[in-house]
């Protein structure tokens, strides 16, 4: 059979108008939950959870739970084993190429050296700060702490398992990003800005004001794009900054207590846990555009989270919780208190 010129091209501008309707068409929510596991109580009592470590190929989940850390299988939820003996850990980050994982102690002012295939710990490293949330940046091969009471940041040798200096943040931080190439990025609670370090001068580079959000902690990142993700708890939103020049570009209502952002780099897709019970996701159409998908509803106290790189599927920590305390002078809005022993995953997909 053959085709006249103005049918070849007639077919072929179909096909490229087909391909790129497809490829705007914004993608489909659907996310609900897929399993929930109850687990143990954590060895003395009480009950906290915090940062949530996914491994880049998917196959366990850290979960800090106060005194130890909950090691699941990614894929058929079981648990692989637990590493204990904290007073309160709150992050973990993974160094693969190393063999070796490390973990926040926040109330013993530490970080605690653990061997990736046994989870047995291996050795600490003294910070003398509140070591909180930390991340391992690639290009400099360094472990940036930060501490946010102390408003500043230690730098550690992974290697050597030694502190290398802190770094002065102006105020008090929380949880970071970075774009791979040697800057950091971390929200400023106290100062209502996002700023920039130089890993490999170990220097603060900018600060930028994050309005019309307010109290960023959520923090996630598109290094491919240079678009930075924050979101904070007063006023509650989320924006989207370059991050070149800090410039923010467009933002979002969020639900009340957030905690985490996380962005998946191969979907284009943003999610965003807060206290309240909600997962807001939310979709990269263009480095200069953000549109809502769908919000879900989980449960209260649900704010931590990690994404599955190989399932897609998002992992998330909470408990059943007390009233809140009356109000006082010096703790004017007091939160539920976490109940022990409920301790629970959720895990949500499509």
């Amino acid at each position: 059979m053959k085709f006249s010129s103005f049918t070849r091209l007639g077919l072929a501008l179909s096909i490229l108008l087909v391909a790129t309707c497809a490829f705007a068409a914004p993608p489909t929510g659907g996310y609900h939950l897929i399993k929930k596991i109850q687990l143990a109580a954590a060895p003395g009592g009480g009950e906290y959870f915090d940062y949530i470590t996914v491994d880049g190929n998917g196959l366990r989940v850290y979960l800090p739970h106060g005194t130890e850390v909950v090691v699941l299988n990614a894929d058929d939820y079981s648990v692989v084993g637990t590493i204990g003996g904290f007073q309160r850990c709150h992050g973990v980050a993974l160094v693969e190429k190393l063999g070796k994982g490390f973990i926040t102690d926040g109330d013993a002012q530490k970080v605690v050296v653990f061997d990736l295939k046994s989870l047995k710990i291996t050795g600490e490293i003294r910070a003398n700060q509140p070591t909180d949330s930390l991340i391992y940046e690639p290009a400099t091969k360094r472990i940036f702490t930060f501490n946010g009471p102390n408003k500043n940041s230690t730098v550690i040798d992974p290697v050597k398992e030694t502190v290398i200096q802190n770094i002065d943040l102006g105020g008090e931080v929380e949880y970071p990003a970075l774009d791979g190439k040697g800057m950091v990025y971390d929200n400023s609670q106290g100062t209502n800005e996002v700023v920039e370090i130089d890993a490999r001068a170990m220097t603060v580079r900018a600060r930028w004001p994050v309005a019309p959000e307010g109290q960023p902690v959520a923090m996630a990142m598109d290094s491919k794009n240079r678009r930075l993700f924050s979101a904070g708890r007063g006023p509650q939103f989320l924006v989207m900054m370059d991050a070149d020049n800090g410039k923010v570009i467009q933002s979002f209502p969020i639900s009340a207590g957030v905690d985490a952002n996380v962005f998946e780099p191969s979907t284009g897709m943003l999610f965003v846990s807060t206290r309240e019970g909600m997962i807001h996701i939310f979709h990269e159409d263009s480095p200069n555009m953000l549109s809502e998908v769908e919000t879900v509803k989980t449960e209260y106290g649900a704010k931590t989270m990690g994404v599955d790189p190989k399932t897609h599927n998002l992992f998330l920590t909470t408990s059943d919780f007390n009233p809140a305390a009356a109000p006082t002078e010096k703790q004017p809005h007091p939160l539920p208190t976490a109940k022990p022993g409920n301790f629970r995953v959720l895990i949500y997909g499509r």
